[in-house]
């Protein structure tokens, strides 16, 4: 028996912004599942700004994406038939899928997921990639310590609503960087930050002297570019800088602009350091475990835009995370 598969393939290596004409819209059958794998249909799948970088032709973390390969992306499935001895019709499974309606899997890479205690979304967000990129990044790369100054950009997206709150948690203040009012007040009026600084109408370098009087102790960086190289003047004494994303760079055609202010570092003994989650892949359970303790305690509330349709809607979706459209994980759910 088989069924239509609708794949999301790369077609073309972008230049600058991603174009419609870089993605093929593809259809391919589906077969049943042979011995040792399972078959399943794609329910939601993530966008991340990450994504961008795996289109490009150059070294990275992970290899790039390949002309004429099925879109990388982390995504849930329901499985629909198995001839696996670990995994069920009926099972809700989480991994690195790709951009299609139905997938076969042998099961690498692939976790069992229970989503009576919490839905496909937050398992690829809070519970997901961006929540153990927040937690690792903020408690081992930034070591972070109770009461101190955190500073966060890119704090209204999926990352960005993490890591906040979880420096709250931990008792630190704690400044968001975003773009216009609306998703300032969110993180104060509702995320418990407790300042916000919209990048598009305040001067980024004064609103930080104003927020951050004695200088900041952890900079958890998803933007890169200009807002870095303020936040480089307002360090204080052994601070450190977490490298997470530079998304404000990701589309250029030109070289990326690095950071005039690194001497700062110098100055202040700080250090600036760069880091993949998945290097803390053994330790997932563990954030996972503690990050759910938190959101059961109403400590930590998760934020997701969801937008509903097919996967032909992908790349107009993944568009919305360089036009700052989304708040909190950007999903994809699969009608």
């Amino acid at each position: 028996m088989s069924a239509t598969n609708r794949q999301i393939r790369l077609a073309a290596r972008p230049v600058g912004e991603v174009k419609p004409e870089d993605w093929e819209h593809r259809c391919e059958p589906h077969e049943a599942p042979g011995p040792g794998l399972f078959a399943g249909r794609t329910r939601a799948i993530s966008l991340d700004p990450a994504m961008r970088g795996w289109l490009d032709d150059r070294p990275s973390y992970l290899p790039p994406v390949g002309i004429g390969e099925v879109m990388r992306a982390g995504s849930v499935i329901e499985v629909t038939a198995s001839d696996h001895p670990g995994f069920q019709p009926g099972d809700h499974v989480v991994g690195t899928f790709g951009v299609q309606e139905y997938v076969v899997s042998d099961g690498r890479g692939a976790m069992k997921i229970d989503t009576s205690l919490a839905p496909p979304s937050t398992y690829l967000g809070a519970l997901g990639m961006p929540g153990m990129t927040a937690y690792f990044g903020l408690l081992d790369v930034g070591a972070l310590k109770d009461g101190e100054t955190v500073v966060v950009s890119g704090a209204a997206g999926a990352v960005g609503t993490i890591a906040g709150q979880i420096a709250k948690a931990k008792g630190c203040r704690v400044v968001g960087i975003a773009g216009g009012p609306e998703k300032c007040a969110l993180l104060t009026d509702e995320l418990g930050f407790d300042a916000a600084i919209d990048y598009r109408a305040d001067d980024v370098k004064k609103a930080l002297r104003e927020h951050a009087p004695d200088g900041i102790d952890v900079y958890f960086d998803n933007v890169g570019g200009d807002i870095l190289d303020a936040a480089l003047t307002r360090l204080a004494m052994h601070a450190r800088v977490v490298v997470c994303g530079a998304i404000s760079q990701y589309n250029n055609a030109t070289p990326v602009k690095g950071p005039s202010n690194y001497l700062s570092l110098l100055v202040r003994r700080a250090r600036m350091e760069g880091f993949v989650v998945f290097d803390y892949a053994k330790r997932y359970a563990q954030a996972a475990q503690e990050i759910s303790a938190w959101i059961g305690a109403g400590r930590i509330k998760v934020k997701e835009h969801v937008v509903r349709g097919t996967v032909d809607d992908f790349p107009e979706t993944f568009q919305m995370l360089f036009r700052g459209e989304n708040v909190g994980k950007l999903v994809l759910e699969l009608a």
